[in-house]
């Protein structure tokens, strides 16, 4: 694993990396495991920074472990195959990630994968894409939006991610674009809420998608560079009305009943916010004031910067009303 100075790390800050830092350093052990154990699937591989698991026939999911302190991966991800091709979900934290990945996927599939596809800029999804330029060249998709706040945010700066991202296929940012497979067929969703540019990658059998960080499986998310009115219609959009396995960008992997859950605790939030710009107290006030009700069970949130993040960001869109 390469190891990254405490500089570089926390001028990631905009994105999710020093977020879930701060959470690992103070979340019980026993708390670590539970939040990333999901009844959904089976581990087929097992690393010390995250776990492979199966979810369907050709389709796999990447449940990441960074409240083990490990920054290899720190986002999940996953990978869907089919007979002519494989596409790997983010980039991860670190090019040793999604060369782990590639490799999995060789292993599992007998092929490097030919397609990557990213979620949103954040470096825990994106800062590693480079790696899976080893082998192969697969084709790297993001939307511009996503390519350019990379090459402009994320550091520390690295010539085999810009190359890497300067060759990328844009997806578009207004219509959806089908990804064929063979035998299986992506959507890529263009979609907002996390950041001004995020995507989802969903498939219709079986019922399956890859949220990004649209969905926080039982941990607070990160509203840093969220448009909260955004990410409550992303959310709404993304919940189907059959059984459907959602894969979060962080979290283990989830069912309606935990997808809704995490709905409900954002709508918690909004009502929080509202109620309090209303009435004309300061966002840090309300924020150390806010808790979340007992009935949205247990979240992990051990520092309460996070609850201002989320006002903060709620201000910010009802000052523009």
């Amino acid at each position: 694993m390469t190891r990254l100075s405490r500089r570089d790390f926390l001028a990631n800050s905009a994105s999710c990396a020093t977020h879930l830092a701060l959470v690992a350093a103070v979340t019980p052990p026993l708390l670590r495991r539970r939040w990333t154990q999901g009844s959904v699937g089976r581990v087929v591989a097992s690393e010390p920074f995250a776990d492979l698991v199966q979810l369907s026939d050709g389709i796999w999911a990447v449940i990441s472990k960074p409240l083990s302190g490990d920054r290899t991966t720190l986002a999940n991800g996953g990978l869907i195959a089919g007979t002519d091709g494989v596409l790997a979900i983010e980039g991860f934290y670190q090019p040793e990630g999604a060369a782990w990945l590639a490799g999995k996927a060789r292993e599992l599939t007998g092929r490097w994968p030919t397609h990557v596809a990213i979620t949103h800029y954040h470096a825990d999804h994106a800062n590693g894409v480079a790696g899976y330029l080893g082998i192969e060249h697969p084709v790297v998709r993001a939307t511009q939006t996503t390519r350019d706040q990379v090459l402009k945010r994320n550091t520390p700066a690295d010539d085999a991610r810009t190359a890497a991202l300067n060759s990328a296929v844009l997806l578009s940012g207004t219509e959806n674009t089908r990804l064929d497979l063979g035998g299986r067929v992506v959507r890529i969703v263009p979609r907002s809420g996390h950041t001004d540019s995020d995507v989802s990658l969903e498939l219709d059998d079986p019922s399956l998608v890859f949220c990004g960080d649209l969905f926080w499986n039982a941990m607070f998310p990160n509203y840093v560079d969220a448009l909260p009115i955004d990410l409550s219609a992303s959310a709404r959009a993304l919940r189907r009305t059959r059984d459907t396995i959602y894969v979060p960008g962080h979290g283990a992997v989830g069912q309606v009943d935990a997808y809704d859950r995490y709905v409900a605790m954002i709508d918690e939030v909004e009502r929080a916010a509202r109620r309090a710009h209303e009435h004309g107290t300061p966002a840090a006030d309300a924020a150390a004031a806010f808790s979340l009700p007992d009935s949205l069970g247990e979240w992990t949130l051990f520092n309460k910067v996070f609850f201002e993040r989320a006002f903060t960001a709620w201000y910010r869109e009802l000052d523009r009303q």
